[in-house]
């Protein structure tokens, strides 16, 4: 019986390990499931039928995605132009700023050698990548696979979400039951609050970047706009640094006072959001500690990648509520401890053995 149980465990270890990708697209499914249930319901409440409300709700999601590719291909395609045009300027420049500041005297020559050298090196390491990758040939067609089985899983998970539901709580007896139903109905608001809080700050974000680029002068307000939006609210904890550091190195390229003017609207637009709008818009949805959520996203990362960055937080937002839900709070003592030196203290209550029956207090 002992070899018999390794052995099963062995197998059902490999087997998990065999259909990881299988999970992985599984539980993504099941995140976006929830994300998109409160649009799904409210167009069901106003009369459609839910696989049509579901087919909807993802042409939405698909051309949202499309749209945003294709408004950020042609500012990227010109802003490429405009680099190979002014990298002659940029390396004068370099040499001239390398003589004046350091003492190092640079010529064309070594830079040119250099930057080949550079792209050498460069070439054979991607070359190198490309023949293990593609070489395989499975890198492409196990994504293509893994984005339609999340879409599919996603859809009935969608469309027949009552009963499957359904069947799932069946497995249960009455107070369970209400209990998993419980933790269901968590899940859906946090991860449904959090993806719609998202949208409505990249939305905020977006106008109003928009119109402070344009005010600056900087080429496609439009694109840069959304952009920053877009990237500064769905990439947690670094999200604002990668979203901020194209319109500024496009600035850069066109004049550096633009480029510091952005830098100065971003900044000052990102403590405007994280001080005043952001709790406000997220005050009901979900609320996490700064720390918290940064620890989230780099186990995010380490578990799923980039995937799970953008999971972690809405999942542990979905366990702080369980744990508010089913684990009583208690009062806080008055202690050094907990004292910020801004509220007053509140003395411990006395137990029955510090109060006698008179009132007056005793040591």
């Amino acid at each position: 019986m002992a070899v018999f149980t390794i052995l099963a465990i062995a197998g059902a270890l490999w087997m998990l390990v065999q259909i990881r990708s299988i999970i992985l697209a599984l539980f993504v499914a099941l995140f976006l499931s929830f994300a998109l249930e409160p649009a799904v319901v409210r167009l069901v409440r106003r009369g459609w039928k839910r696989p049509l409300a579901t087919f909807a709700v993802f042409m939405v999601l698909v051309g949202f995605l499309f749209g945003f590719v294709a408004i950020m291909i042609p500012p990227v395609a010109t802003q490429i132009g405009v680099v190979s045009e002014r990298l002659p300027t940029f390396v004068e420049s370099a040499i001239d700023f390398a003589d004046k500041q350091f003492g190092v005297a640079l010529t064309g020559d070594t830079i040119l050698s250099w930057a080949t050298g550079l792209a050498d090196n460069a070439s054979l390491y991607v070359d190198d990548v490309l023949f293990r990758v593609v070489g395989a040939g499975s890198f492409i067609g196990n994504f293509i696979v893994q984005l339609l089985s999340v879409l599919l899983f996603t859809y009935y998970l969608l469309a027949d979400g009552p009963n499957i539901r359904r069947s799932l709580f069946a497995r249960f007896e009455g107070a369970r039951q209400a209990e998993v139903m419980r933790i269901w109905e968590l899940a859906i608001d946090k991860t449904g609050g959090y993806v719609y809080s998202r949208l409505l700050l990249a939305l905020v974000s977006s106008i109003f970047t928009w119109i402070a680029l344009a005010i600056i002068g900087l080429p496609d307000p439009l694109s840069l706009g959304i952009w920053v939006g877009v990237i500064s609210q769905f990439i947690p904890a670094v999200g604002a640094f990668v979203a901020g550091s194209l319109p500024v190195a496009i600035g850069l390229l066109t004049d550096w006072r633009q480029a510091v003017a952005v830098l100065i609207v971003l900044v000052l637009y990102q403590q405007f959001e994280n001080l005043i709008l952001a709790p406000r818009i997220t005050a009901s949805t979900m609320s996490l500690h700064p720390a918290v959520g940064f620890a989230a996203v780099l186990a995010g990362i380490s578990l799923m990648g980039a995937l799970g960055a953008i999971v972690a937080l809405p999942l542990v937002a979905i366990m702080q509520a369980f744990v508010s839900a089913y684990f009583q709070e208690h009062e806080v003592v008055a202690s050094r401890l907990t004292d910020d030196g801004l509220t007053p203290r509140r003395k411990p209550k006395p137990t029955s053995r510090e109060t006698p029956a008179d009132g007056v207090g005793e040591s």
